[in-house]
């Protein structure tokens, strides 16, 4: 293992797996084969990362966190604790294998409130925030802000993280995001 990452002495990662510079593992968290987890990553108390789960740079995992086989996280996002994703749309105990792996993908700055469920098969938007205790069914638009179960857009958000005006403006860093045709489809919806 690298000398500069930090591994608690409790937590279990596979030599197979890599782990970038910089990246924090916290207390029985475990790490599985061949996982990619970027650079000043901080992965919290008792998180599973799965097998060739691929995590980016500078991402934030916060404690109880599973993350299983099939799922990417894109740089700069941050996953509340309790959060869960899944990979399997039909799940049965006695079934499992390759071509039931449904895939999920996180994009660049997205952030994920606590005790949310995230069903396989979706895309999570760049700089997007999905509201804790959340039950993400469907795809959710960059910037958007999602939350309910199931998870509907109740507005969007800057990439400083604050609700943006039925301007697109936001009161905080004062921006005004471009619309894009997608976004504006789902407005006009």
């Amino acid at each position: 293992m690298k000398t500069d990452i930090y591994l608690h002495p409790t937590a279990e990662v596979s030599p197979k797996a890599k782990i970038g510079a910089g990246t924090k593992i916290w207390h029985q968290a475990q790490i599985r084969e061949n996982a990619r987890i970027g650079k000043n990553c901080n992965i919290g108390k008792c998180v599973y990362i799965d097998f060739e789960v691929k995590i980016g740079n500078n991402v934030k995992i916060q404690n109880h966190v599973s993350v299983y086989h099939g799922v990417t996280i894109g740089d700069d996002v941050f996953i509340g604790p309790g959060t869960t994703f899944t990979n399997d749309l039909y799940p049965r105990a006695f079934i499992w294998n390759e071509e039931r792996l449904v895939k999920t993908h996180v994009k660049k700055g997205a952030s994920i409130g606590a005790n949310s469920t995230i069903i396989c098969g979706i895309t999570i938007g760049k700089y997007s925030i999905i509201g804790a205790g959340s039950v993400v069914t469907d795809d959710v638009p960059d910037h958007a802000l999602v939350f309910g179960n199931p998870a509907i857009i109740k507005g969007f958000v800057c990439k400083c993280g604050f609700k943006l005006d039925k301007n697109f403006k936001c009161n905080k860093c004062r921006k005004i995001m471009p619309i894009s045709k997608k976004i504006q489809k789902i407005i006009e919806e």
